[in-house]
């Protein structure tokens, strides 16, 4: 049986467009979900080195803690950084002012007593993606455990501005924490210029 030239037409459109979406559709899906492999990176460091002059109330950076916000750019401008959060204040700011600036992102304000809301907003909107979180040393080890990891130390000190904890959040399993250094060990003042 032949069909006539017009229908045969109409009928191949027909499939080849059925074929064409639902190969768009499958490829769409793959594209916007994260794989059951996909890990969540957060990065957590502590503000730089702040003016300690007594009566301050929001101090800014020290020189060391300039030369440390810099630092923290050459450590991580590299990674696929995707969102920042830091808290409202000019020293968290600051030391995260220029990697925002390389990354062409705009730090978002957290409350860093709302670790917890925290932590559900980056499982949420970020699974599979890497993030930078900046506190304050009686904050940062807060910030790993809201993520559901163990802290890597035991305590920061009020001198200590070198911390960079890595928070890994596999898609199932475990969360993890390990600490790392960089720019300056704490309490260095930067070589002069």
């Amino acid at each position: 049986m032949k069909f006539p030239a017009s229908l045969a037409a109409s009928r191949f459109f027909a499939f080849t467009t059925l074929v064409l979406v639902l190969l768009l559709g499958v490829l769409s899906c793959a594209t916007s979900r994260p794989t059951a492999a996909a890990v969540t990176t957060v990065y957590i460091v502590r503000h730089a080195e702040k003016e300690t002059t007594p009566g301050l109330a929001d101090p800014p950076l020290t020189p060391a803690g300039e030369q440390r916000a810099v630092a923290l750019r050459e450590k991580l401008g590299q990674e696929l950084i995707v969102a920042i959060f830091t808290t409202n204040t000019s020293r968290t700011r600051a030391t995260v002012a220029p990697l925002a600036t390389a990354l062409k992102l705009t730090p978002q304000v957290y409350d860093a007593r709302q670790q917890s809301a925290l932590a559900e907003r980056i499982k949420a909107e970020y699974a599979g993606k890497k993030v930078l979180v900046v506190g304050h040393s009686n904050t940062i080890l807060e910030a790993a455990e809201a993520l559901g990891a163990a802290r890597p130390v035991p305590t920061i000190g009020d001198d200590e501005f070198s911390y960079l904890l890595e928070v890994q959040l596999p898609a199932t399993g475990a969360a993890t924490a390990t600490s790392r250094q960089y720019g300056a060990a704490s309490g260095q003042q930067p070589a002069a210029k």
